[in-house]
């Protein structure tokens, strides 16, 4: 496969992993609705799942293929984007004015999943293991802090009463947007992994150069959308709570589902990368108290661009 073929089913690859979550959140939706299944429970699992769907089927099919550093570089690299990048960019749109439980409770169970990874991923730093790596029973582990914390949302959304808005199609409609909708995360999944490696190996630079950055950027563009367009409404818990949610689905949804497919082996030189999420969570934990407290101010959302900038550059650097 050539550089440019490759290239293009990488766009094509992407696009499909867009277009396929989002027929398929509308379908899945649509069909919860018409079956009279309550909206909290559309919004705690339809609409969470669609925002992580790229990243999941790009991470089945890696595992499958016993691509690690495709499994890691995408999860990583999704998460550093949406913390830096995706916030930075919704702050400047607007000051983004952030809910008490957003700033004691869900920032830190980011900054906890993060920690845990780096722990669990290294093995031979407590284990005395020659290779590090996520096992299924590790694996299990972590969806079990993924359920803990989905009660955790529907607690607190129950109190709040938030509903989603959901539109009903007709029953064939319906299922016919999740066919179609599954269909392109599977195409799209296999494409942007296939033509990832394929650049890679053409343009001599690492697979997990390409998950980082390439890969991760392209699945994350949906939440970068989201929050955006939620900023300039003044939907301020939604543009927030779609970064964090969306790195917490990965950490504890996406990576977990890779691993009992097969366990994932994990490359030492990701320990940076993990280290600069782990610096960009207490960034923005530290911003909740710079300025205005619970608010990201522009200065601050610019910095986290910047900071997202120089990660970026680190990564071209050593590519």
């Amino acid at each position: 496969m050539s550089l440019s073929t490759a290239a293009i089913l990488l766009g094509v690859g992407i696009a499909l992993l867009i277009v396929g979550a989002d027929l398929l959140l509308r379908g899945a939706a649509s069909l919860a609705k018409r079956f009279s299944v309550p909206e909290i429970v559309i919004g705690l699992t339809v609409v969470a799942f669609g925002t992580s769907a790229p990243e999941l089927a790009v991470s089945v099919v890696s595992s499958v293929q016993g691509r690690s550093d495709m499994i890691f570089g995408n999860v990583i690299g999704s998460n550093a984007f949406n913390t830096l990048m995706v916030l930075g960019a919704a702050g400047l749109i607007r000051p983004l004015v952030v809910q008490k439980n957003t700033v004691w409770k869900e920032i830190p169970f980011l900054l906890v999943a993060t920690a845990v990874l780096l722990f669990v991923a290294n093995d031979p730093w407590w284990r005395g293991s020659a290779a590090g790596g996520v096992s299924r029973v590790e694996s299990l582990a972590m969806l079990g802090l993924f359920a803990l914390f989905l009660i955790y949302v529907f607690g607190i959304s129950k109190v709040k009463a938030a509903e989603p808005e959901v539109k009903v199609y007709s029953l064939r409609f319906s299922l016919l947007l999740l066919a179609v909708g599954l269909g392109g995360l599977f195409f799209g999944g296999k494409f942007t992994v296939d033509s990832a490696v394929a650049i890679a190996r053409a343009a001599d630079v690492s697979e997990k150069f390409i998950a980082t950055v390439i890969v991760a950027v392209g699945t994350s563009l949906p939440e970068l959308a989201t929050s955006a367009v939620a900023a300039y409404k003044g939907r301020f818990g939604m543009a927030v709570g779609n970064s964090v949610g969306s790195s917490l689905f990965n950490f504890l949804l996406v990576l977990p589902v890779a691993g009992l497919i097969r366990p994932v082996a994990y490359n030492a030189a990701f320990n940076v990368d993990m280290m600069v999420l782990l610096g960009g969570t207490v960034l923005l934990f530290a911003t909740m108290f710079t300025g205005r407290r619970r608010r990201l101010d522009r200065w601050e959302a610019a910095l986290m661009i910047a900071a997202y900038g120089g990660y970026l550059a680190y990564l071209v650097y050593l590519r």
